[in-house]
C-alpha cells in the first residue's frame, strides 16, 4: 500500500515527506493506522550520529488503530486502538525471564532498521527503505508492528496523546516505579527535565517521595517540574547542583536519574546520593562516550547502572500510565504539543531549543 512518511535522507539533512510503499503484514504483523507519534531524542540520534544505512523512516512512539492483523494474531483486531512500543524476541533467556526489555535481540530489532530476518518492508521505487525501527517506524501514514510490541487502549482517551508512554513517558516514570521501585517518603533528583526527566517527576511524585528535586539549565522547563510535583528545582547553570541538593537533604537523595547523557552531568547524578543512594543513567549516549568517577564513591554504598525503558513490560505498565492520568496523578497532556507531518522539522527544532517538552507529530485522515 502506499504511505507517507517522514523520510531521514541522510545524516544532518532535514526530513523529507515521501510517497513510499509499505507491505502487507505478515502472520505475525499488524498494521496500523497511525494517529500520532511522538518525537523522541532517540530519534535524532539515530537520525544523525548512529550507523543505520541512511534513507531510513524512523518513529517510534506511535499509537493508532488497527486496520489489518495476520493469520497467527490473536491479541488484537481491526478497529483496536494500540500504543506502539519497543519489540522484543520473547524467546531468549533474558525475555524468558520477564524482561524484555533486556532482550538479548534487543539491537537488532529495534535499532537495525529492518526485521529480524534482515528483511524490510518499506520500499521507495522497488528499492527497500530502512524501516522497522523499534519494530514500528512510526513517522508515516500507516506503520507494521505485532503483538510483543503493540498494546491495546481505552477507546476514550485521545490517541494523539498516547504515542509517548511507549518510551519516553514509559522510560521515565517506569525507571522510577519500576527500576527503582522508589520508597514513599523517599527523596530524588532528576537531572534534565525534558520529556523522561518529567515523566520521572510525575512517577515520583505518584510513587509518594517527598523530596523531589529537578534540575535543567532552562527555567521553563523547571518551572513545569514545579507544576508536576518537585518540591525544589535548581538551575545548574547558576548554581552547583551537588551542593545545591546536599543543602536541600542534609546529606543526599536516595535516588537519582540523569537524562542528558553528558558525562559530567551523570557524576554529578552520582555525586549527589547519599551514601547506599542509587543513580540511573537514562540518557542514550553516542557509542564510545566514556565517563569517571571517584572509585572512593563506591566505597560507601553508592551504585549506578542503566535502564532501558524503564526496566517496563509496556502491556503491564501503559495501562498503569493511562489509569494514573484518569485519576490525574500523571497528567502527561502537558508535555505534549501536535504538529502536522509537513511540520516535523519545526517540530524538531523546537524541541532542540526546548521551546516543546514532547512534540507529537499528527497523521490526520
Amino acid at each position: 500500500m502506499k504511505i507517507q512518511a517522514a523520510v531521514a535522507p541522510e545524516t544532518g539533512k532535514p526530513f523529507q515527506i515521501e510517497e513510499l510503499e509499505l507491505e502487507d503484514p505478515r502472520s505475525d504483523e499488524i498494521l496500523v493506522r497511525i494517529v500520532g507519534t511522538g518525537l523522541c531524542h532517540t530519534d535524532m540520534l539515530f537520525k544523525d550520529h548512529m550507523p543505520i544505512p541512511l534513507p531510513a523512516v524512523y518513529g517510534h512512539e506511535g499509537a493508532g488503530v488497527v486496520e489489518q492483523v495476520g493469520e497467527n494474531v490473536s491479541s488484537l483486531k481491526p478497529g483496536d486502538h494500540v500504543v506502539l512500543s519497543y519489540n522484543s524476541c520473547g524467546k531468549c533467556n533474558t525475555c524468558l525471564k520477564g524482561m524484555p526489555f533486556y532482550c538479548q535481540n534487543f539491537i537488532g530489532l529495534n535499532y537495525g532498521g529492518a526485521r529480524g530476518d534482515g528483511s524490510m518492508p518499506i520500499t521507495r521505487d522497488g528499492v527497500p527503505l530502512y524501516g522497522c525501527f523499534f519494530g514500528q517506524s512510526s513517522f508515516a501514514t500507516h506503520s507494521l508492528a505485532n503483538e510483543r510490541n503493540a498494546v491495546k487502549v481505552p477507546e476514550d482517551i485521545p490517541l494523539e496523546l498516547l504515542g509517548p508512554l511507549g518510551c519516553g513517558f514509559l522510560t521515565g516514570a517506569g525507571t522510577v516505579m519500576n527500576a527503582l521501585k522508589v520508597r514513599a517518603g523517599s527523596s530524588i533528583a532528576v537531572y534534565g527535565t525534558g520529556a523522561v526527566g518529567l515523566s520521572a517527576v510525575m512517577g515520583a511524585k505518584a510513587a509518594g517521595c517527598t523530596v523531589i528535586i529537578g534540575v535543567d539549565i532552562k527555567e521553563n522547563r523547571l518551572e513545569l517540574a514545579r507544576e508536576l510535583g518537585a518540591t525544589h528545582t535548581i538551575n545548574s547553570a547558576e548554581k552547583d547542583p551537588v551542593g545545591q541538593i546536599q543543602a536541600i537533604t542534609g546529606i543526599g537523595v536516595d535516588y537519582s536519574l540523569e537524562t542528558t547523557a553528558v558525562p559530567s552531568v551523570y557524576r554529578q547524578a552520582f555525586e549527589s546520593l547519599e551514601p547506599t543512594g542509587e543513580c540511573v543513567l537514562l540518557g542514550a549516549p553516542p557509542i564510545g562516550t566514556e565517563v569517571t568517577f571517584d572509585m572512593q564513591s563506591f566505597l560507601t554504598g553508592k551504585k549506578t547502572r542503566g535502564v532501558i525503558e524503564g526496566d517496563s513490560i509496556p502491556q503491564e505498565f501503559i495501562p498503569k500510565m493511562i489509569e494514573l492520568y484518569r485519576q490525574g496523578l500523571f497528567p502527561f497532556d502537558k508535555l505534549v504539543k501536535s504538529y502536522p507531518l509537513e511540520d516535523i522539522n519545526k517540530a524538531v527544532e523546537d524541541s532542540e531549543k526546548g521551546v516543546t517538552i514532547k512534540p507529537v507529530i499528527r497523521f490526520d485522515s
